[in-house]
């Protein structure tokens, strides 16, 4: 039986990645070209978004076989507004490739994937991209990689150049030469009484020009790939303090420990554009990633992520944790392959494998299904299941109460990404109300970054955004795929609301009939320090009941004091963003029996309202910091520009012909930067944006 390899390919964006996934479907016989992402062709960018934008904005899923090995292959986004995306994919691999452009070195994307990697715990092989240009040096890009990302590259393919044109690559492991045949595809060179004649025209192994045949460099980087490798076998060692020769298959075996190792990574070098060092990559993708792991026996496998394809509605993306034959399928179950965005249905599925998958019901991220058809752990709705004591509740700020440790991916992905936008978004016809409201929540349950707020009185909701290509890409998803006429306001910066001090309790009450409710409620900050930088200040929220209420109320009413408590301090005091960091206390409160919860959402959000003033808030702006590349000639306007939007230049560099900086700038103030930049550096400037922290701001 085949083994199975679930790996995924992370960039900064412009790096190549998509290039490269096309190189590997190429290679392995599974497309019949490989399609350019500038025209659109892209296999794994099926999405109009994708075609129109050239990024990759949801996580595609392909299929191959290479050396009896079957690969699931996710190519992932590189854009920081669909980080969740990258997230989500790597609870679902064993293996990932990291692709570095030689034309940009190790970029400020680049080192988030790698961390990202690093706590997933997924193995990663290196592939240094772009050298087909002879100006970009691999060296270089190896000193940066070691620098930047703490890891020592150990070199496995060797470009060669002729006529300034990459001509083949020297894989070390086979100490062979890798060419192109008349279909353009890699071979190993036959005429191997040739590997000494050429010559490298530019040095890939050192600083300078080499005169070193192709021979030499391989007997070279041969060598130190078994000293390398001599650390994680003991073989290997007694055979380099002997110095005998160590054979290939002793030299793999070492590979693999050093491959496991974190301070160690293999990497390939080689151009996805040019297809040369994508044979290579394929062979280690196969000889240095682990198996999939053992799982629980009875469980039919994990939702790792979610679909929506207009025509076909709902999928899940499903790794099955049993074999399993299509007469054994739980009653109302579908699996097929998915290719892009096509489904092609199969009579079986492996342990470890990816498939898509139809279900009977609503699928949640992270769920886990048993071979019944059941879902494990399936929490009672709005139940309260945190862990606090009895007299305090974390439950999460958006309302809804923290589910059990099946849904967890989601649940820590979803904590790690701060909304820092918020769009007001309406129906244009108010017959299309309930329908739009069911596409809004089906794209949060898809996206665990993007989140609604609904105001029921209003009949409006927020949508809350990581960035603004996200929510472009969002109303664009809503018009094409559900079919949903909306207007769209103009994007605000979603601050954070925080109280300044403790207020004094208020009592309110709502009655409905025969039916009434009361509640006594005081709040305070859980930090009383309003500092400079609010990054590491709680977000989270403390809610203290009495002993009385708590023992004496039903757990449906303790679910729905909590749920409207922190639903309404989503909305905050000021309309500006969330209120955050404070801890709620319920004094008293009293119920008939027959009330309804939204009665007690009533009562509570009424109280809230009553309990804060403005002067007891104080908002606070999110600060981004920007990392910025642009030819030299460009730096003067482009640094200008940037100190007229608030910003502080904190860093600069550059090595002469490219000119870097990092800055930190208010949100509010970069708003449509992507246009202005692209206009004063006639699009050759590259930039990426990640969340600094929040300072005090005047509103």
């Amino acid at each position: 039986m085949q083994s199975i390899r679930n790996i995924a390919i992370l960039a900064h964006v412009d790096a190549g990645k998509t290039t490269l996934s096309e190189r590997i479907l190429f290679a392995a016989g599974e497309i019949r070209r490989p399609g350019k992402v500038e025209d659109g062709l892209a296999t794994m960018d099926y999405m109009p978004e994708e075609k129109e934008r050239g990024i990759t904005i949801e996580s595609g899923v392909a299929h191959f076989e290479w050396k009896n090995t079957w690969f699931n292959f996710i190519d992932t986004p590189g854009h920081v507004d669909f980080g969740a995306e990258v997230d989500m994919a790597l609870t679902a691999v064993e293996g990932a490739v990291l692709v570095v452009s030689a034309a940009s070195g190790v970029e400020t994307q680049t080192v988030a994937a790698f961390k990202k990697l690093r706590e997933a715990g997924v193995r990663t092989i290196l592939f240094v991209n772009k050298l087909d240009n002879p100006d970009y040096s691999l060296d270089e890009t190896l000193i940066n990689i070691e620098e930047i990302l703490g890891v020592r590259p150990v070199l496995m393919t060797i470009p060669e150049y002729k006529d300034g044109q990459m001509c083949s690559v020297l894989d070390v492991l086979s100490k062979s030469r890798l060419v192109h045949d008349e279909n353009g595809e890699e071979v190993v060179d036959s005429a191997a009484d040739q590997l000494g004649t050429y010559h490298s025209e530019k040095s890939q192994c050192h600083s300078e020009r080499s005169e070193e045949s192709s021979e030499a460099l391989l007997q070279k980087h041969y060598k130190e790939a078994c000293e390398f490798a001599s650390n994680f076998d003991d073989e290997v060692l007694e055979m380099a303090l002997e110095g005998k020769a160590v054979p290939p298959k002793d030299l793999l075996r070492g590979l693999k420990g050093l491959a496991a190792s974190d301070d160690y990574a293999l990497c390939y070098a080689g151009s996805a554009m040019a297809g040369f060092g994508v044979r290579s990559l394929l062979t280690a993708l196969t000889f240095f990633l682990p198996e999939v792991p053992e799982f629980e026996e009875g469980q039919l496998g994990q939702v790792i992520r979610l679909r929506h394809f207009k025509g076909v509605g709902e999928i899940s993306l499903f790794r099955a944790h049993s074999d399993m034959e299509r007469k054994e399928w739980p009653a109302g179950f579908e699996f097929s392959r998915l290719k892009a965005n096509l489904l092609i249905p199969v009579d079986e599925i492996r342990a470890g494998d990816i498939y898509a998958m139809r279900a009977p019901f609503e699928t949640e991220l992270g769920q886990i299904i048993l071979r019944d058809g059941t879902v494990v752990g399936d929490s009672a709705g709005s139940e309260c299941h945190c862990e606090a004591d009895d007299s305090t509740c974390h439950c999460e700020a958006d309302g809804r109460s923290n589910r059990s440790s099946v849904n967890l991916p989601a649940t820590n992905i979803r904590d790690r990404y701060q909304p820092l936008l918020q769009t007001r978004v309406e129906c244009v016809s108010t017959e299309d109300y309930s329908h739009v409201e069911k596409s809004l929540n089906t794209l949060s349950r898809m996206d665990p970054s993007f989140r609604v707020q609904h105001d029921e009185e209003g009949g409006f909701w927020y949508l809350h955004t990581v960035g603004e290509v996200q929510l472009e890409v969002l109303l664009a998803r809503l018009k094409r795929e559900f079919g949903c006429q909306v207007q769209a306001g103009d994007p605000e910066i979603r601050y954070q609301e925080r109280l300044t001090r403790a207020v004094e309790s208020v009592e309110n009450s709502f009655q409905l009939g025969p039916h009434k409710i009361s509640i006594k409620l005081a709040a305070s900050p859980i930090v009383n320090d309003v500092v400079e930088n609010a990054a590491e200040l709680p977000v989270n929220h403390d809610i203290r009941l009495t002993a009385e209420f708590l023992e004496n109320a039903p757990r449906e009413i303790l679910a729905g004091v909590r749920s409207a408590l922190l639903e309404t301090a989503e909305i905050g005091v000021l309309g500006k963003g969330p209120l955050v960091g404070i801890r709620f206390e319920v004094l008293e409160f009293s119920w008939s029996e027959g009330a309804l919860p939204p009665m007690i959402k009533k009562c509570c959000a009424d109280a809230v309202t009553k309990l804060f003033k403005p002067s007891d808030v104080v908002a606070y702006e999110p600060i981004m910091e920007l990392s910025l590349e642009c030819p030299v000639n460009f730096a003067g306007v482009i640094t200008g520009d940037i100190q007229a939007r608030d910003g502080k230049v904190k860093e600069i560099g550059g090595d002469g012909r490219t000119h870097f900086l990092k800055a930190d700038i208010p949100l509010r103030k970069i708003f449509g930067y992507a246009t202005g930049v692209r206009s004063i550096s006639k699009g050759t400037a590259l930039y990426s944006l990640k969340l600094l922290g929040y300072r005090e701001a005047s509103l």
